[in-house]
């Protein structure tokens, strides 16, 4: 019985393991999308910013 007892605690550690890893893997991949979006932001900015300066003035520019 207590070999039994024994498995099922190392079996309920393990998948607490698992968990902690799937959490790690979850947040490099956060990382690598926020680390690109601020990369294509960077190599895009002046476009971007060129687009809406264009939609600023054809709606009559700014008011403040």
């Amino acid at each position: 019985m207590i070999q039994y007892l024994s498995i099922l605690l190392n079996a309920r550690l393990g998948k607490d393991d698992e968990r902690g890893a799937t959490a790690v893997e979850y947040g490099l991949l956060v990382a690598l999308i926020a680390a690109a979006i601020v990369a294509v932001i960077g190599f895009l900015g002046d476009d971007i910013l060129g687009a809406f300066d264009k939609v600023e003035n054809s709606i009559g520019g700014s008011q403040g």
